[in-house]
């Protein structure tokens, strides 16, 4: 029947009464009333679901939920109480859902009544243990299908890193040039480059090579350096030799007076697939971490190359972040990565940590296509040389 607005404020308070009393039936007989589609009056979902819980009536408390939540699907008590429900009747993947949608609902300034506040604490302890089983029975499965440990493929341990947002996505985000259709990888394996081999037996020769530079120069240039004709790069280690330098081949030209007094690490470097600019590539060099260092999250200028790092003075304690993957330096062995993401690295020992460093054309891009961007390259550096007049 057609309630009056009177009526229906009397069935409304007479209803929490009886919910305060606990005597959840007779609340709900009031409450069906107010929520009846032939009532004319609001109806009172929110109430009408707290009554179907307290008669453990899980159907009746869903459906007013529900038709709550058709009204307004940011309604922050009934997402709790909705994942509260199905948390009870062990429906994780549920409650995770409309838990997760109420903790977004806070993230972004909902406000919390004094109420909900257990609600909120409930939520989030709901969904770390929610995380734990589901990551248990994930690794069972795995498990059943000789996919777990040390033997599950790269790829596969990282998708599950991802999924259970132990990292977060990154992506290729050059600062300068952007080449369409590379895979999104951040390392690549050394066994993807045969040519390693042969560079990776030659780390005794290197090292001896660089004791001899080591003894020669006091301290190396600062591999950050500000130029006069642009703007000073917004770096914190501009201009300081904590992280240094010392170039076989810079801007794709050789500097005779280093690579002279290193002829077998030139004659390593030769194995390498390194691109041919004119005035940007060969770059080959030493790059010098000195104890403390720590070279900040940035990017690089292309995603059409990869750079190879040859450690050669490597103290514990080391390492280097590339998008959502951290690695380790390991003695005789090189480390390949796509710079355009976001990377950093760090030496957190008392010494002072060397690698070789060179840059290699992704194995990805076929020659004509290396020719092709060869020829772009080099025409973005002619257009930007000054005219002569």
């Amino acid at each position: 029947m057609t309630l009056t607005p009177s009526e229906s404020e009397k069935l409304r308070t007479d209803a929490i009464a009886h919910l305060r009393s606990g005597d959840a039936r007779k609340a709900r007989e009031m409450l069906d009333q107010i929520c009846a589609p032939e009532s004319g009056v609001d109806p009172q979902w929110l109430l009408l679901a707290h009554a179907c819980r307290m008669l453990g009536d899980d159907a009746g408390e869903e459906m007013a939920l529900q038709k709550l939540l058709l009204i307004d699907k940011r309604h922050l008590p009934a997402l709790f109480q909705m994942g509260e429900l199905k948390a009870r009747t062990n429906d994780d993947r549920a409650a995770t859902g409309f838990y997760k949608a109420a903790l977004n609902m806070v993230s972004v300034g909902a406000a919390v009544s004094h109420d909900l506040r257990p609600k909120l604490k409930q939520a989030e302890e709901f969904l770390a243990g929610a995380h734990g089983r589901f990551e248990a029975f994930l690794l069972r499965r795995l498990d059943d299908t000789g996919l777990a440990g040390k033997d599950t493929p790269i790829p596969v341990r990282q998708a599950i890193d991802l999924l259970m947002g132990r990292k977060e996505i990154f992506y290729q985000k050059p600062s300068i040039f952007y080449y369409p259709g590379m895979p999104q990888r951040e390392f690549y394996e050394r066994s993807e480059f045969p040519w390693l081999a042969e560079m990776e037996a030659a780390i005794p020769d290197m090292q001896e090579e660089l004791r001899g530079v080591i003894a020669r120069t006091k301290e190396f240039k600062p591999y950050v350096q500000g130029q006069p004709n642009r703007p000073r790069p917004n770096n914190p280690l501009l201009d300081d030799p904590s992280w240094g330098a010392h170039y076989f081949w810079k801007d794709g030209v050789e500097v005779t007076e280093n690579s002279v007094h290193c002829p077998r690490t030139m004659a390593a470097l030769e194995a390498a697939p390194i691109p041919v600019i004119e005035e940007r590539s060969p770059m080959a060099l030493y790059s010098v971490l000195e104890p403390g260092t720590h070279i900040a999250p940035h990017y690089g200028m292309l995603n059409t190359r990869l750079i190879c790092h040859i450690p050669l003075v490597l103290p514990p304690d080391c390492a280097l972040r590339v998008g959502g993957e951290t690695r380790p330096w390991q003695v005789g062995e090189a480390l390949v990565f796509d710079d355009s993401f976001e990377h950093e690295a760090w030496n957190r020992s008392d010494q002072r940590r060397v690698i070789l460093l060179f840059e290699i054309w992704r194995p990805e891009i076929s020659e004509d296509e290396r020719s092709a961007l060869t020829t772009i390259f080099e025409a973005i550096n002619e257009y930007q040389k000054p005219v002569e007049i």
